[in-house]
């Protein structure tokens, strides 16, 4: 049986009986408090999905390490896919958008905008009530119009405007499409993600890759969407490990290690579609990272099973376990029955900005000077990255980052732009007890990292890379849970 603790994650608790029968088949309801009754988090109202295929053409750009000798992208590995989910309280009301795209990160704020704006402005939608989730793979092609003078940069304009019209094609199909049915929620385990915050042995510094010695969050939040005749139409994979396995080497199109994942799933729920969802990866990889197609297909199919594990362990959409006494065997037996249960039907939105205080950082001016006088290819490539950056938080000392807050029956939702530590996810879901938290970096843009305030000082990529000072990962973390407080009022 699953119950809750006081945080609201769920337990497994394993009710063990003596190898004999029971003795009568007598049950007494006992004289101390009853258990209370046990249900997961769910949402009931109108849900619709529907999938667009987004992969690029062959000879774009797509050069995103800085170790790559090569620029175009000259395979495909697997199909890119941009999946939406529409959730309404019934059929006249405002929906919420959810779309999990197989696709990197944004360079430039103009190109976010490119894609999502017509979304908003066609429908008519209120900018909180839309999250578009980048999965961060790292194998996909550049999302910058900058880039059109680079190999194969002549594909990036009709490739993006091909992302917009997928984007609007695929929500307006979601919500015809939409059906009555629930939304339930679950919590696995995977242990696919490791630390990637390793100290450098040969150096004073600090190196991208595993580290055996630290600790990292192996939680899985797993969706469901079951329509009235019990069909699985969706399921949605919520999960923090960053999609690095096919890397500097690799000269395919791939969805890395989410592609093999959502076929491992699809391929056991038939008629559904699978969602992933990035969550809060800063720290988190792979533990062989860096590698090859093989060993992206063998981490995709591992968190696929997990997924697939957890949906095995769910109760039936609707239902709740109530005690139901004792039975007298070999010991005495604790007894639970199903009953029928109303799902909360309410869904809220909320966007808000976080201000956050920058590090000092140089001027676009100052960089762009840096760049012309750079001839090494690593660096130059770290030079335009930290050019874009300076221009999306602008010239001050601070920036205002902003933040998606979702209230979905007894879930919540959690987006951002930037690529927050684990720390994000697993702080929200120890305080706020009794629902599901799904919390996703890359939602609607593309900053910088958030680490926690411990790791500044350090020689560490995710802190020289970031513009954001000590303390922003915590100010984030606040905002976020007087987000969800004024969800519940």
């Amino acid at each position: 049986m699953r119950t809750t603790n006081s945080t609201g994650h769920l337990v497994v608790l394993l009710l063990l009986a003596g190898c004999a029968g029971p003795s009568r088949a007598s049950l007494s309801a006992g004289d101390g408090l009853r258990p209370p009754p046990f249900s997961l988090p769910e949402f009931a109202g109108r849900i619709g999905v529907a999938r667009e295929d987004i992969t690029p053409p062959v000879g774009i750009y797509a050069r995103n390490w800085g170790a790559a000798k090569h620029d175009v992208a000259e395979g495909i590995h697997k199909p890119l896919t941009l999946t939406v989910l529409t959730l309404q309280e019934d059929e006249r009301g405002a929906p919420l958008i959810l779309a999990a795209a197989d696709l990197g990160w944004w360079r430039t704020r103009s190109d976010e905008e490119y894609v999502r704006g017509p979304l908003l402005e066609e429908l008519k939608l209120d900018p909180a009530r839309v999250m578009i989730n980048l999965s961060h793979t790292h194998a996909g092609p550049s999302l910058c119009r900058e880039d059109r003078d680079r190999p194969g940069g002549h594909l990036i304009e009709p490739y993006l405007a091909k992302v917009r019209d997928a984007l609007l094609k695929t929500a307006r199909a979601a919500l015809a499409g939409a059906v009555t049915a629930t939304l339930t929620w679950g919590r696995g385990r995977c242990d696919l993600a490791v630390n990637r915050d390793l100290k450098d042995p040969d150096r004073d510094r600090w190196v991208t890759g595993f580290n055996p010695g630290a600790e990292a969050d192996d939680t899985v939040i797993v969706g469901r969407v079951t329509d009235a005749e019990s069909r699985v139409r969706a399921v949605l994979v919520n999960y923090a490990c960053h999609p690095t396995t096919m890397a500097w080497e690799n000269r395919l199109i791939s969805p890395d290690y989410p592609g093999a994942m959502r076929e491992t799933v699809e391929s056991r729920v038939p008629g559904a579609l699978c969602l992933y969802l990035h969550g809060c990866s800063g720290e988190v990889s792979a533990r062989e990272t860096y590698t090859n197609a093989e060993n992206c297909d063998r981490q995709g199919r591992q968190l696929g099973y997990a997924a697939l594990s957890t949906l095995e362990g769910m109760l039936p959409p609707r239902t709740r376990l109530e005690y139901a006494g004792v039975v007298e065997s070999g010991a005495p037996l604790a007894t639970w029955k199903r009953v029928a249960a109303t799902p909360a039907s309410k869904l809220r939105a909320i966007r808000t900005e976080v201000e956050l205080q920058l590090q000092s950082l140089p001027s676009v001016s100052q960089i762009e000077a840096d760049l012309a006088k750079c001839e090494d290819r690593v660096m130059a490539e770290r030079l335009r990255r930290k050019r874009r950056v300076r221009q999306i938080v602008g010239d001050g000392d601070t920036t205002r980052a902003p933040l998606w807050l979702w209230r979905v029956g007894d879930g919540y939702l959690v987006g951002q732009p930037n690529e927050a530590y684990s720390h994000l996810q697993t702080e929200l879901r120890r305080t706020t007890p009794g629902g599901a938290v799904v919390a996703m970096n890359l939602v609607n843009g593309s900053i910088g990292y958030l680490p926690p305030v411990g790791h500044y000082g350090r020689d560490l990529y995710q802190v020289w890379q970031s513009p954001f000072d000590k303390g922003s990962l915590e100010r984030v973390i606040a905002a976020a849970r007087r987000g969800i407080a004024d969800l519940d009022r």
